[in-house]
């Protein structure tokens, strides 16, 4: 199921024809490549795609690791685990289910706009604005994910010798000097790790939860090479040129795994292999 269809993607160098199949239809190279980015669309689809997984990266890679410090900071340890556990829940919750909780808070008659009226302004109709559309994936994508990430941070956390700190008393060092000193050294290893793996999704983003949220409206701004390959591929029934734009893809998601192994690698000494 995993490396069998992997020989599928011959279909990328050629003109698939459903009559012929894969291996009779006709070999055409890198036509398909070459026309993608060709397209008048092209260049919109690529810089939507590098700035939505860029700025879902800035702010849902480090969220995780700030909540993980304020966990082991505090000192109640019932109310740490009512706080874990609520912050993880939105995990178990399926994207469609969660993109439709954000239709309703955001409706004309949600919560938010009550608020926003309530406070003198304007009802904003935030689905169908384009610039609405970036806030609204990663505002969800960061409640959703943040409990969850913090689980790996708050196992390496529980790897740290108390001794440490213990000196670090000693020495008089305060709370941040601990943490900026102790902590974060010790667990620099599981964040560069995890660091590297996050780095494919600068180009792979969420495309099921965008196919839920956008519409032509809001292309300006959602319509990525994910689902642009949807539509082409599914829609259309494109498969050849989907294919190619889905390897083409996955190869530069690779390149920058592998630079980005290659530079921890250079610099420190924690890398994948």
């Amino acid at each position: 199921f995993n490396y069998l269809p992997i020989g599928g993607i011959i279909l990328a160098f050629k003109r698939y024809s459903a009559g012929k199949g894969i291996w009779g239809s006709r070999w055409v190279g890198l036509r398909w490549v070459i026309q993608f980015f060709e397209n008048p669309y092209a260049f919109r689809l690529i810089s939507n795609t590098l700035i939505l997984g860029f700025e879902s990266f800035l702010i849902t890679f480090p969220a995780p690791i700030l909540l993980a410090l304020l966990f082991n900071e505090l000192k109640n340890e019932r109310f740490k685990r009512i706080a874990q556990s609520v912050s993880y829940i939105p995990h178990f919750i399926s994207t469609i289910v969660i993109v439709g909780m954000l239709k309703n808070f955001t409706a004309q008659t949600g919560w938010v706009n009550s608020l926003i009226t309530a406070l003198g302004g304007e009802s904003i109709i935030f689905f169908t604005r384009s610039e609405w559309f970036r806030p609204l994936y990663i505002t969800s994508g960061l409640w959703q994910g943040i409990g969850w990430g913090t689980i790996i941070y708050l196992a390496a956390l529980s790897g740290i010798s108390p001794e440490l700190y213990e000196a670090g008393e000693l020495d008089g060092a305060s709370r941040f000097q601990k943490i900026r000193y102790i902590t974060l050294p010790e667990i620099m290893p599981v964040i560069i790790t995890l660091f590297i793996l996050s780095i494919p999704s600068l180009i792979n983003v969420d495309t099921e939860k965008i196919l839920l949220m956008y519409s032509p409206s809001t292309y300006s701004t959602a319509d990525v090479i994910g689902t642009y390959t949807y539509r082409e591929g599914i829609e259309n029934a494109n498969y050849s040129y989907s294919t190619a734009i889905n390897l083409a893809t996955s190869l530069v998601s690779f390149a920058l795994l592998f630079v980005t192994n290659w530079t921890s690698k250079k610099l420190s000494d924690n890398s994948l292999w």
